[in-house]
């Protein structure tokens, strides 16, 4: 049985005063936000800083929050905003993946896992990176499908757009994500 409190009862609980119970959403969300700031921004610390951003920003816009769409949708347009902003004052220098150090430092954060472990997290990396290579609509829409977990009609919802476009537009991203892989880890995809 499925006992956790429902997103909008505990919005419900913050808005009657209850502002402790925010903690909750936070708490249930936190990866979600991460996730998805760390698309926009690669460094830590500011990810760190824009995610703490976020659920501010989502805390003092939650009587904003008409229940329409789940709270998941909202708040990912909060993170997108807040992401979109940061970058916009904060130009971020771009690294090449041709830079060498880029590769030592990912072979030196081994952890001690296992090698199976290793090879999986090489994988999503060299995903994460592609996805980084697209333009901000193809990454946003992948990310939305496959890291956000959103349905098409979700996504069309946040990007304001009717839900046969974002399948084109989907459908698009991923062929020009499987260029992008196959362009600079070529060698690694053959390998997999």
């Amino acid at each position: 049985m499925h006992t956790e409190t429902a997103d909008i009862d505990v919005i419900s609980q913050v808005l009657q005063g209850d502002h402790n119970a925010y903690a909750i959403l936070v708490n249930r969300y936190q990866n979600f936000v991460f996730t998805i700031v760390s698309r926009y921004i690669k460094s830590r610390e500011d990810a760190e800083e824009v995610a703490q951003d976020v659920f501010v920003k989502a805390y003092r816009s939650l009587a904003n929050f008409k229940g329409a769409s789940k709270f998941s949708t909202w708040l990912y347009t909060v993170t997108t905003t807040t992401c979109i902003t940061f970058l916009r004052k904060k130009k971020l220098d771009i690294h090449s993946l041709d830079n060498e150090k880029v590769f030592e430092v990912a072979a030196q954060q081994d952890g001690g896992m296992s090698a199976n472990q290793v090879e999986q997290k090489n994988r999503v990396q060299m995903v994460n990176e592609s996805i980084r290579m697209l333009n901000p609509d193809d990454a946003q829409v992948i990310t939305l499908f496959y890291k956000g977990e959103q349905t098409l009609d979700e996504i069309a919802a946040i990007l304001g757009k009717e839900t046969n476009t974002v399948k084109v537009q989907l459908h698009r991203a991923r062929a020009r994500l499987k260029e992008k892989m196959q362009k600079h880890f070529a060698h690694e995809i053959r390998d997999i």
